[in-house]
């Protein structure tokens, strides 16, 4: 945390600003080790404060100990003009992509002596590269959710729901020490797996389905993601063939994420390999995006990642085909950029499974 602290007061400095106010929960947590809902960071050259109320007190306390707790009640924006007002801010950058209008309203009124200046990224950019302690983080996160992909295998059969599925999915993660699923968990069956995005409904899981699973667990604050595609009984000839362009694709791309890349480049090697077999217009999304306190977060492997890869970073690999009326297929492990030879943290098997 205090190297943290280091890089934001040398941003303060490159950017001409006097202080950073920070109020994504995701960035606090980042800046400050604090975990509860509710809170406010203000960080000068000088000073750190944690601006909360009295419900977090205690908590903040213990896990911030570099910030100085403040309680307010009330209006927070008083308590924030009265700090600017100590710490002589003139300059106050805030996280434009975060802050709603309505709240920067609020601040350039309530704050008239000090100029509000939008940063963008501003703690972002510290992320992308995460530290060992945020790898091993991710590390059990990906563990838990491949414990579950083994777990599941044994309980998808012809009868069972898709909701069903979701449900015993996120049950085992918890029970295995995951906070949370890290998102609305997909399980989409059938013709309903061509939908990328097809989180779980009550369709009934039939003999003959194709079933893919996307889904994750969150370990103190840090998310997983994986996905799975699965046969129940047994697999349809075009459903195999999608399979394995599709398998061929991402192992492809997987040898290929080396440092120095950028996300486009990565993003080709999967693209290129499925449309020369014929499914280029059936793959509509990027390869895949960065993980780490948020699901989606940079860097973006994509036909539009300018991002250059570095050693550190954390990134799907996650490429499919979806054929409306049939189906769809796709495949996503998690990686660290590690040089010219990725980490693949996701251990769960890739090759064709059929159950039931």
């Amino acid at each position: 945390m205090e190297n943290r602290l280091i890089q934001v007061r040398q941003k303060l400095k490159d950017n001409n600003i006097d202080a950073i106010l920070i109020t994504k929960r995701q960035n606090y947590m980042y800046l400050s080790g604090f975990t509860g809902t509710s809170a406010h960071l203000l960080i000068s050259a000088e000073k750190a404060y944690l601006i909360t109320d009295f419900r977090y007190i205690e908590q903040a306390t213990r896990q911030a100990p570099l910030f100085e707790v403040v309680k307010y009640q009330g209006n927070i924006e008083i308590e924030i003009k009265k700090l600017l007002e100590e710490l002589f801010v003139k300059k106050l950058g805030f996280e434009a992509d975060h802050l709603t209008y309505d709240k920067y309203l609020c601040y350039k009124e309530k704050f008239e002596n000090t100029e509000l200046v939008p940063q963008k990224d501003f703690v972002e950019s510290l992320r992308i590269i995460k530290s060992d302690d945020e790898i091993e983080k991710i590390k059990k996160a990906v563990e838990i959710a491949d414990r579950a992909f083994e777990h599941i295998l044994n309980y998808i059969k012809p009868g069972i729901k898709e909701n069903e599925i979701a449900a015993e999915l996120e049950y085992f993660m918890k029970k295995n020490g995951a906070q949370g699923p890290s998102f609305e968990t997909i399980v989409a069956s059938g013709t309903r797996s061509a939908m990328p995005h097809g989180v779980a409904s009550e369709k009934v899981i039939q003999y003959g389905d194709i079933v893919t699973l996307d889904y994750g667990a969150i370990y103190e604050g840090y998310c997983s993601d994986i996905t799975r595609t699965i046969f129940v009984g047994y697999a349809q000839d075009k459903l195999k063939e999608i399979y394995e362009i599709v398998l061929n694709a991402q192992l492809k791309a997987l040898k290929g994420a080396f440092e120095g890349k950028t996300g486009r480049e990565i993003d080709s090697i999967a693209r290129e390999i499925i449309t020369k077999e014929g499914y280029g217009n059936n793959f509509g999304h990027g390869l895949g995006h960065g993980v780490g306190l948020e699901i989606h977060e940079e860097p973006r492997l994509s036909v539009s990642g300018e991002k250059v890869m570095k050693n550190g970073m954390v990134v799907t690999v996650e490429p499919g085909i979806y054929i409306e009326g049939l189906g769809g297929v796709r495949i996503e492990d998690m990686i660290v950029i590690n040089n010219d030879k990725p980490q693949i943290l996701t251990k769960a098997p890739k090759e064709m499974i059929i159950v039931g």
